[in-house]
């Protein structure tokens, strides 16, 4: 761990002091609010900058040009060098230009500290960078100045805006690499060439996808937002009250603010599998598990949380429609004639939804049973069974009590289809 991450919650406004060290934190400025950055009425991304602190921040204009290397005779041929031109073209495309600013030029242009400007780098998963990298463009610089002015017009405080900064740029990162993934899999696929060559053709496919890449993710995002709007403000209260029955009052969810659904489903011996296969058969069976679940979930009204492996956690509004998903994914990996069958356990409860993922008892409950589940069957709680038992499309058999680390002696119900067709994929 390095000084810069100890330190980065702390701090916020400093001023940059140019004798320190890169990432030391050094004492605070005297009359400063270093100490109490988070304390302040409205957040350290808008206090002013430094030249109010007494020190002049480096002006924003373009610095003193270097002298350019000599071009040679010859402009480059061949290859490699067609290569580097189509990336170059590609990153200014991008980035929206080229790169001709440092960090503390784009700090200054947004009117920050350099280190509340570090802050949301850091959020967004950027690297760190040394004061001569001439490393930013003026796109960086307005996409920063679009952060601090939520929060200098007072439309989100300080904590918020670094949170769903974070949120951007872990979604993104872990959106680009899928993306560039299934594309180099594809032109191996389809053009029959290797990895390696598939991934060098890719810089000058890309200019070709990128514009409907953004139109899909914009337009995707403005629909997840008002799908998530309704799941998690408009319709929340709807299922708080309907996880008031059967309750005694004293579970340990009761305070959370959310009711949901919670389900696992495990792939059974995936390990064993997994060291049989090549890199090949491995990543097309882990691309059918995932796929499958998708749709499966998706169909069913559920929301896919995440996939840990061999292992999927998803959610849904209601216990009817998360029993719907769990007999569904239960029933499609028994019939599957690639994938092996799957444990499924599905619990009914309140849970705490943070940075993209859910937490709480709920969540531990469905992990534990989804272990005591036998390959090709669901099981749920009693308090799910419970909710579930005036449904003429569920069968409930309880099965022994056992009893589960964290929770004591449960009765574990083995959920089964009723009358019905349940869900149906198109």
């Amino acid at each position: 761990m390095n000084a810069e991450n100890v330190h980065q919650d702390i701090d916020l406004a400093a001023p940059d002091l140019p004798r320190e060290p890169e990432g030391v934190a050094g004492p605070a400025v005297p009359g400063s609010n270093a100490e109490t950055a988070f304390d302040t009425e409205a957040g350290a991304l808008i206090e002013p900058a430094e030249t109010e602190l007494g020190i002049e921040p480096e002006p924003a204009a373009d610095p003193e040009p270097e002298p350019a290397a000599p071009e040679p005779a010859n402009p480059p041929t061949g290859t490699v060098s067609a290569e580097r031109l189509a990336a170059k073209a590609l990153e200014a495309r991008l980035l929206g230009g080229e790169r001709k600013l440092r960090r503390r030029e784009v700090a200054a242009g947004a009117g920050l500290s350099l280190l509340s400007a570090r802050k949301l780098w850091r959020a967004l998963g950027f690297p760190n960078l040394g004061d001569e990298d001439v490393a930013f463009t003026e796109r960086d610089q307005s996409a920063l100045s679009t952060i601090v002015d939520l929060v200098r017009d007072g439309k989100l405080t300080e904590e918020a805006a670094i949170s769903i900064t974070r949120a951007i740029g872990q979604m993104t990162d872990r959106m680009v690499v899928w993306q560039i993934e299934a594309l180099v899999e594809d032109m191996v696929q389809e053009q029959g060439v290797p990895d390696a060559v598939a991934r060098k053709r890719l810089v000058s496919e890309l200019p070709n996808l990128i514009d409907a890449l953004e139109e899909m993710l914009v337009y995707s995002w403005r629909r997840q937002l008002n799908a998530g709007v309704q799941r998690l403000a408009v319709r929340a209260e709807a299922g708080l009250q309907s996880s008031e029955e059967g309750r005694e009052g004293d579970e340990d969810d009761s305070p959370l603010p959310l009711a949901r659904a919670v389900g696992f489903a495990d792939l059974v011996s995936y390990t064993s599998l997994s060291r049989r296969m090549n890199e090949k058969t491995l990543a097309q069976l882990v691309q059918r598990f995932e796929n499958k679940c998708a749709e499966i979930i998706s169909v069913g009204g559920g929301r896919l949380v995440k996939t840990v492996g061999d292992e999927v956690l998803y959610i849904a509004e209601t216990p009817a429609a998360g029993a719907e998903i769990s007999l569904a994914l239960c029933r499609a990996f028994t019939e599957d004639e690639i994938l092996p069958q799957a444990r499924v356990a599905m619990v009914w409860g309140r849970i705490l939804s943070r940075l993209g993922d859910i937490y709480g008892p709920t969540v531990n409950l469905a992990a534990r049973l989804t272990a005591l589940a036998d390959p090709g069957t669901v099981l749920v709680d009693s308090m799910t069974a419970a909710a579930l038992e005036q449904d003429e499309r569920f069968v409930l058999v309880p099965r022994p009590a056992e009893d589960v680390r964290g929770f004591g002696e449960i009765h574990p119900v083995q959920l089964q289809p009723g009358s019905g067709r349940g869900l149906i994929l198109d």
